[in-house]
């Protein structure tokens, strides 16, 4: 195989040593091999990094094992061109695996360019991405809380969780601490609601009849500091990130301007992807790196699964949460996108598809500097109106069941690209070219509830030698 680089090192990483071979060729095609064990301390790294330096290494290669490749990418990022590569990409032969001959396997496959190296952010990025990852976790650590919180409820016969849409909202918590506090009369404590809840007073009164113990109230007493301890974390971490994205403010209001996206997913979105996209050639590159489109599997001729590849978890949940949003945001193109692909593909798949649509919008966004622009509810519509015409006018042409037999076969079709809707009108009367006659018009829409089709009867008036 052609030699791409005639002095390259691959290190096999683990969590308190390196295996890390030099492999270099001479100008007569002699390949020379030198292996060495490290430490991971940062004095031995820094040594290790010497010693690739006076044999003249300019690229390294190592695999991405958990977090142990940090450190050692932390010291020699700023002396050597270092390639993260897939662990699915180093499968040496199996029979013949050791640290000494992964790390020789990893110099070769380098040398030879036979190596993809893994998308590495710059260390401001790599920063904030600690940041909204370490809030995501305790988003969804204080939801756990709150679910634990309902499980004591219950186990006290207090049903606050079936008429209050939270338990740890304003009203919940001040109710739950009066009953960690001792108070057990419902009146009262249905009497702490507020705002909105103040209307299901006489339900609160029923819901918060239990049989509560002093168990009970601790285990309360301990989850709700728990609850609060969380999310004072969380605002911590709120007012870090806010100052930490303060430079890029343009970039998150531009982010924030698509439908589904609020303050905090922008902020996610910033921390995954970056203000500079240009790591990612296509829209297609970023989406297969994230993990959002379906994945190729195909083999003799035959197309087996193609689900979703494996990419960043963190910026996959937070697309998907703004696909859910974006497809409830009335008379927008991602609700009518939801709509028809949920319709057809099911809740979850049509939410994936909805997250490859969003983070496409995203990377030509920031590409291209400009700011969101919705195409509206009948975009789709508009651009299959002649599909549609065509596929009623097949479906008309079908057999109808005997309650139909009394209508003719032939058929006036109107169509409204303007409205998208299809008008598909069939005629009592044989005499089709008559002065009047009584319609029975059946109107298809796409953009009421999905699979709806709603039946008018009109008086139209069909007159001979008028086109429709």
């Amino acid at each position: 195989m052609e030699v791409i680089l005639r002095c390259c090192a691959g290190l096999d990483v683990h969590k308190d040593g390196v295996e890390a071979c030099v492999r270099r060729t001479s100008a007569g095609g002699k390949v020379e091999h030198e292996v060495r064990h490290w430490g991971t301390t940062t004095r031995e790294l820094a040594e290790m990094s010497n010693w690739l330096s006076s044999l003249r290494v300019t690229h390294v290669a190592m695999e991405s094992t958990g977090v142990y490749w940090k450190p050692i990418f932390n010291i020699l990022e700023e002396h050597f061109e270092i390639l993260l590569a897939n662990a699915q990409h180093l499968k040496n032969v199996p029979g013949r695996k050791t640290d000494i001959r992964d790390c020789q396997w990893i110099a070769q496959l380098l040398q030879h360019g036979l190596l993809k190296g893994s998308f590495i952010p710059p260390r401001p990025q790599r920063e904030l991405r600690d940041l909204t990852r370490q809030r995501t976790q305790l988003v969804d650590e204080a939801s756990r809380i709150s679910n634990r919180i309902q499980k004591v409820l219950e186990d006290a016969n207090v049903k606050l969780g079936s008429v209050a849409s939270n338990v740890v909202g304003a009203s919940g918590r001040l109710m739950l601490e009066a009953i960690v506090a001792g108070q057990d009369d419902p009146s009262q404590l249905a009497d702490l609601a507020k705002r909105r809840l103040r209307g299901k007073i006489p339900q609160l009164e029923q819901a918060l009849d239990g049989k509560l113990t002093e168990h009970h109230r601790w285990m309360l007493g301990l989850l709700l500091d728990q609850w609060k301890s969380t999310q004072l974390f969380i605002a911590r971490l709120d007012e870090r990130i806010a100052e930490r994205t303060r430079p890029q403010q343009a970039v998150l209001e531009k982010l924030d301007a698509i439908p589904g996206v609020d303050r905090r997913v922008a902020e996610v979105l910033l921390a995954e992807i970056g203000p500079d996209v240009t790591p990612f050639p296509t829209h297609a590159h970023l989406a297969s790196w994230a993990g959002i489109c379906p994945g190729n599997n195909e083999s003799a001729g035959k197309k087996r699964s193609s689900k979703t590849t494996k990419g960043s978890r963190w910026l996959r949940q937070a697309l998907v949460q703004a696909a859910w949003a974006a497809s409830h945001k009335k008379d927008s193109y991602f609700q009518a996108h939801a709509r028809n692909l949920m319709h057809r593909r099911g809740r979850k798949r049509g939410l994936v598809a909805v997250a490859h649509s969003l983070l496409t919008v995203i990377y030509h966004m920031l590409k291209e500097d400009t700011s969101y622009h919705d195409l509206g509810s009948q975009f789709l519509d508009r651009l299959r109106a002649k599909h549609l015409v065509r596929f009623h006018v097949r479906k008309t042409a079908e057999p109808r069941p005997t309650g139909h037999a009394h209508f003719r076969d032939s058929l006036i079709f109107r169509a409204d690209p303007s409205t998208s809707h299809a008008f598909a009108c069939f005629a009592q009367d044989d005499n089709v070219e008559g002065i009047a006659s009584t319609l029975r018009v059946r109107t298809i829409s796409s953009r009421p509830r999905l699979g709806r089709r709603r039946w008018s009867t009109q008086r139209s008036v069909a007159r001979r030698g008028v086109p429709i």
